[in-house]
């Protein structure tokens, strides 16, 4: 666990100093990524807003406390699993990332997936869903996990979108729910020795600032 929370560190000091995007010319802090490094359940949201970007941390304010209330329903602290986005620093005005910003930060999230090792990935709203459901539409796939090679992936809304539309209250409760028992099936099919799936490869050469090991 120690190695792991040293090779996260690593990755989270090289976020901090990034500069292969426009979107390090607003930020405030950049936001790498917080949590347990030995998580078996790894959620992935869209990009830092104004909280976050103040604060360095992923998910505070409104939509933060509403996570921790999610995550205290199923018996968890958000100290127990590990948050991250696909963006590293706020986009301007709060706007959605744009493809390239996305694609810039990605070799980042792809190293914290590689180091984490989760069992349950959580996307949270349409771009971290994008990632393992490309085609998919929250409306009709939330709650319905993807079972790849030893890991779940499973498209949640977005807190924030929870909060601006409480008739989804219902649903995202629901979907929560089952986040137990789909962990446990994730760990026994690890247990069964199951491989986790390889990190998802960028078609481009790796970036100069991303020699990480």
């Amino acid at each position: 666990m120690s190695d792991r929370a040293a090779l996260l560190g690593e990755i989270a000091a090289q976020v901090r100093t990034c500069t292969l995007c426009g979107l390090h010319r607003g930020r405030t802090r950049t936001v790498p990524g917080a949590g347990n490094p030995n998580a078996e359940i790894m959620f992935i949201g869209e990009g830092p807003g104004f909280n976050e970007d103040q604060q360095g941390l992923p998910f505070v304010g409104r939509s933060g406390d509403y996570l921790v209330k999610l995550l205290k329903s199923i018996g968890l602290t958000r100290d127990q699993v590990f948050i991250g986005n696909v963006v590293k620093c706020r986009p301007p005005e709060n706007r959605d990332p744009l493809p390239d910003e996305i694609t810039t930060c990605k070799p980042y999230l792809d190293r914290q997936i590689e180091v984490i090792d989760p069992l349950v990935i959580v996307t949270l709203g349409r771009f971290s869903m994008a990632r393992y459901f490309p085609n998919g539409k929250i409306t009709q796939i939330h709650g319905k996990p993807k079972i790849e090679d030893g890991r779940a992936y499973y498209p949640l809304f977005h807190p924030a979108a929870v909060l601006r539309n409480p008739g989804l209250v219902p649903q995202m409760d629901a979907d929560f729910k089952r986040l137990p028992d789909l962990v446990a099936q994730m760990r026994a099919q690890r247990s069964a020795g199951v491989k986790p799936p390889d990190v998802p490869k960028d078609d481009d050469p790796p970036m100069q600032q991303l020699r990480l090991f």
